[in-house]
């Protein structure tokens, strides 16, 4: 494979911390999920907003190679979970709007999205993704 880009974020303090990328053009402040900090974020957050904007992306892409064009909407839940044998781990479900598709037609765009996504190759066989054409 070709490499076409590359960035890096920096976390310092973990869940009560901060991330940033090296130009600071990406800062936020980290706190666990659950507590109420003014301006920060947790990484479960995080990975909604990458996997749901990546996703999106893809969503796009397989429409334009299908001549399809519905305006798209994707939000990513993402739950922290965690049980006494596997310890902690996320699971995702993805919320999808096609704005005038069929859930026939949405169903099918998404299941060939979920095949070229970047994150849904990373997370294939690894959480559990569900998806929810709304």
């Amino acid at each position: 494979m070709k490499k076409i880009y590359e960035t890096k974020v920096t976390s310092i303090g973990g869940r009560e911390g901060e991330v940033f990328s090296p130009d600071r053009s990406f800062a936020f402040k980290t706190t666990a999920p659950g507590k109420r900090v003014e301006n920060a974020t947790n990484p479960e957050q995080l990975f909604a907003a990458a996997y749901s904007a990546c996703f999106n992306g893809a969503l796009g892409l397989v429409m334009e190679n299908a001549g399809e064009t519905y305006p798209s909407e994707v939000s990513a839940r993402v739950s922290l979970m965690s049980d006494e044998v596997e310890g902690f781990s996320v699971a995702v479900t993805l919320e999808v709007h096609l704005e005038g598709a069929t859930k026939e037609k949405a169903e099918e765009l998404v299941a060939a999205a979920h095949q070229v996504c970047p994150y849904s190759k990373a997370t294939r066989n690894n959480i559990d993704v569900q998806f929810e054409i709304i």
